[in-house]
């Protein structure tokens, strides 16, 4: 899609504004390296299907469609065909290990959130059910992206388990409009992604802002009605997730029971799936004969912060280690 000079103009200044008068915690101050990194135009980009660009109509971030199924592509990279349950499980996991790594090596502060960081909690990986990963920066950070790196292409280059390497491209794409930092007409809530191009698969990036100084002190919104103290976020706390440096809130118990329930940090079964605690896993009903004992039967559940660990990796049981 295609805007103005006048609208990118404002938009730029809105940026700059944003960055002048939010208040900081972190400022990136690594630039992109050029050895895997170059910067596109919006015009480069054609829709994979090979349909007409998407006319202007208010929204900035689309998808194919409503819904699992075709809600969580962005449509520019959308092939016309959605991955199978393993490819998704892939895809996000190359994903969000590429988007933490990319963003830790240039010092650009960066937590995960929402549903991904419910994941962590559990066991340090993506939920096999979700089909988006969500993150968070605050709004200074928000702002310096679309100064420095808006429209960044992103090689990433790892060796298999198998020896083979596997090779993958991502975009990062800033929403004009996410200098603005009130909901308005809820069409913009997403503020950035981070794009898997073969795919269209991505990372919701939202920025926290404290659009109330005057009034409600200390309190960070994103545009979708979520909403923290600056002792929930800060200082954030160093992890793992899915076997890479991550940080996650202060307070991620806090904001996990008062996003989801407390329910949803016990419950086993969720979205077709069972929780298997000699797996420490996340199992389809149809493969959990897989990974029961030699009864035959499940082992009890015993909650994933109980559980003994020798050397904790990643989730709860790192932050256990390290309080």
């Amino acid at each position: 899609m295609k805007f103005s000079s006048h609208f990118l103009a404002a938009s730029n200044l809105l940026l700059l504004l944003l960055l002048l008068t939010s208040s900081t915690f972190a400022i990136p101050t690594a630039q992109p390296n050029a050895g895997n990194l170059k910067r596109i135009a919006d015009s480069d980009i054609k829709p994979r299907d090979g349909s007409e660009p998407l006319k202007w109509d208010g929204k900035y971030f689309h998808e194919p469609g409503g819904g699992n199924e075709l809600g969580h592509y962005d449509i520019r990279y959308f092939t016309g065909n959605p991955v199978t349950y393993e490819e998704r499980g892939q895809t996000l996991y190359h994903l969000v290990r590429s988007y933490l790594t990319v963003f830790r090596d240039r010092n650009i502060e960066t937590w995960i959130a929402h549903g991904t960081l419910l994941g962590w909690w559990w066991n340090g990986k993506i939920m096999p059910w979700d089909w988006d990963l969500d993150t968070q920066v605050s709004g200074s950070t928000l702002a310096w992206l679309g100064a420095n790196m808006n429209m960044t292409l992103h090689n990433y280059t790892v060796s298999a388990a198998d020896g083979t390497e596997v090779f993958r491209e991502y975009l990062l794409d800033v929403n004009p409009f996410s200098a603005v930092r009130v909901r308005g007409d809820g069409q913009n809530v997403i503020d950035a992604r981070w794009i898997d191009v073969q795919s269209g698969l991505f990372v919701d990036i939202t920025g926290l802002s404290e659009t109330d100084p005057s009034a409600r002190p200390g309190i960070w919104s994103c545009k979708n009605y979520h909403r923290y103290r600056t002792r929930d976020i800060y200082p954030l706390r160093e992890t793992e997730f899915e076997g890479v440096p991550a940080l996650v809130p202060y307070s991620f118990d806090r904001i996990l029971t008062e996003e989801y329930s407390a329910r949803a940090l016990t419950k086993t079964k969720h979205e077709g799936h069972i929780w298997v605690p000699e797996q420490r896993e996340w199992i389809k009903q149809e493969y959990l004969a897989q990974h029961t004992n030699s009864r035959g039967r499940s082992t009890p559940h015993i909650p994933r912060g109980l559980q003994a660990e020798d050397k904790p990796r990643a989730g709860l049981g790192n932050l256990l280690r390290v309080l």
